[in-house]
């Protein structure tokens, strides 16, 4: 398999669930000013919608969307506990929170990395403060997203927590998802994924 990214964006959460699950695979960064892979490939050949990331199978079947391709991944490992049974009731709870963190707290912050005016960005940080103060009441009361196993969307939540440092926001108001954040950091495989995508 082969992992288009670019460092830190979304591709990061299937980039640690490649690591957490110890399936084998090759990185491919893109830059998304140019639309350029490093090997000099037009990006937009390999996904038409030009975002990371995107994930090429053995047989060159191409998947993108962050939750898609995290739950796939999931699926096709055994024994890491990062996603319920496809059909439990547990799998749907997981679902729930995939959704929301893709459609709803990721969405909120597209206005702040691209030039945008200054009331589409007030409203975007509006959005991101009170999405991340329902996740972080959520945490209030339990270890991980869907309550005692470390699952994808905790990946998910670390990767755009992490996003709150560039943009200006920080995570010093909700406490449980810095928590969560600094529990998440130290894992091996989250490190090596940082490391090599040049984040720390």
């Amino acid at each position: 398999m082969k992992l288009f990214y670019y460092p830190g964006a979304s591709s990061l959460a299937v980039h640690i669930v490649l690591r957490e699950t110890g399936q084998e695979f090759e990185l491919e960064k893109v830059d998304i000013r140019t639309g350029e892979t490093e090997s000099g490939q037009d990006y937009l050949a390999i996904n038409p919608h030009g975002y990371v990331p995107a994930l090429v199978l053995e047989d060159g079947e191409v998947v993108t969307e962050v939750v898609v391709i995290m739950q796939y991944l999931a699926d096709n490992s055994t024994g890491t506990g990062l996603a319920p049974h496809p059909g439990s009731r547990e799998r749907l709870r997981l679902q729930q929170r995939l959704n929301y963190l893709t459609t709803e707290v990721h969405k909120s912050f597209s206005p702040l990395f691209r030039d945008s005016s200054e009331d589409e960005k007030t409203a975007a940080v509006a959005s991101v403060r009170r999405h991340f103060g329902y996740l972080n009441d959520v945490l209030e009361k339990r270890d991980w997203l869907l309550g005692g196993q470390y699952s994808l969307a905790d990946i998910y939540l670390f990767v755009l927590a992490n996003w709150t440092q560039p943009v200006g926001i920080g995570l010093d108001a909700w406490p449980h998802i810095r928590s969560l954040s600094e529990k998440i950091a130290v894992r091996p495989a989250v490190l090596q994924a940082m490391k090599t995508e040049g984040l720390i």
